[in-house]
């Protein structure tokens, strides 16, 4: 029997981690209004600890006190989707418990960084994280960090065996999506891990985009999924254009380098990853300012026009 999952499309920010200035620790504060702000301008989920995220750089402390912190500002209006990776399965299975406890809706899960197993061994893998806790889990392909990739036919018995319930496709592969509806029916939710191609895996049977540009501007990237859902395909088509000098300046460096430059551009937390990565450069932080410059006006538009958020939550850390 396949896992129950809650509806899950539209743009969906892979939230980045705000570390504090200074002594960089974990601003949970930052991070609970980061969330606030993505929900209240239309985004359809949110996930935390994902590489966006910054989680492999994480304590698995620092990624419970996260996913705590944003499952206390966005309450239930849209699924907490929490980051599930670690080069081995116990330390998944770990995460994924630890995930669960925390208010988590659904796991996302990619193959175990550095590792490289095989076909079976991804299979064996994943369905002993989904053993674990009660949580859907969303398989995230992402082979250029994680060095392989789950093939089509690992997909489609995972999720025919009802070990995973919905793909985060980050290759790029425009072709994947029909194919995989060829082997697995209509029924498996498929969403774009890539920014610059969102438009067009809708266009060939996506549902929407885990998104990085949705960290800065979800609400444009609310309105593009929505347009598409309204048939307005030159509305999408438009919105489309305007992304997309900004997908390229946030892929300019190792994600989330650019992401959390623009966040400080915009005055939403801190700007600095943490070790080994390092803060943008200065070509990646003007091609970043020119692209939010012509995009800000139009997002700050759209958020005037939905009702006020609720108030933000006096408390987001446990304890």
């Amino acid at each position: 029997m396949r896992p129950s999952f809650l509806p899950l499309r539209g743009a969906i920010p892979a939230l980045a981690t705000p570390f504090r200035p200074g002594d960089g620790a974990l601003d949970a504060a930052a991070l609970a209004r980061l969330a606030e702000r993505a929900v209240h301008r239309g985004a359809g989920g949110v996930v935390v600890c994902g590489s966006t995220g910054e989680a492999a750089a994480m304590t698995p402390d620092e990624q419970s006190r996260a996913l705590h912190a944003v499952a206390e500002a966005v309450g239930h209006r849209v699924p907490v989707i929490a980051g599930a990776t670690a080069s081995c399965t116990e330390a998944t299975v770990a995460l994924a418990v630890a995930a669960e406890a925390c208010g988590a809706a659904a796991l996302l899960c990619a193959a175990p960084p550095y590792v490289r197993p095989s076909q079976e061994g991804l299979r064996a893998h994943l369905r002993a994280v989904a053993g674990a806790c009660g949580l859907p889990v969303i398989l995230y392909d992402v082979p250029a960090r994680a060095g392989v990739r789950f093939e089509d036919a690992t997909v489609a018995r995972l999720f025919e065996d009802g070990v995973v319930a919905a793909l985060k496709d980050a290759t790029g592969e425009l072709a994947r999506p029909p194919a995989l509806r060829r082997l697995c029916g209509a029924e498996l939710p498929q969403l774009s891990g890539d920014d610059a191609t969102a438009l067009a895996h809708l266009a060939a049977g996506g549902l929407g985009c885990i998104s990085v540009t949705a960290n800065l501007v979800p609400g444009l990237c609310a309105a593009l999924q929505q347009a598409w859902r309204a048939q307005d395909i030159e509305r999408a088509q438009q919105l489309q254009d305007w992304l997309f000098p900004l997908h390229q300046a946030l892929f300019a460096e190792t994600n989330p380098v650019p992401v959390k430059a623009a966040l400080g551009l915009l005055g939403l937390c801190d700007g600095a990853p943490r070790l080994p990565l390092l803060r943008a450069g200065e070509a990646t932080r003007t091609a970043l300012h020119d692209a939010l410059q012509g995009l800000m006006p139009m997002e700050d538009s759209l958020a005037r026009r939905r009702p006020a958020p609720r108030p933000a939550c006096a408390a987001v850390l446990p304890g």
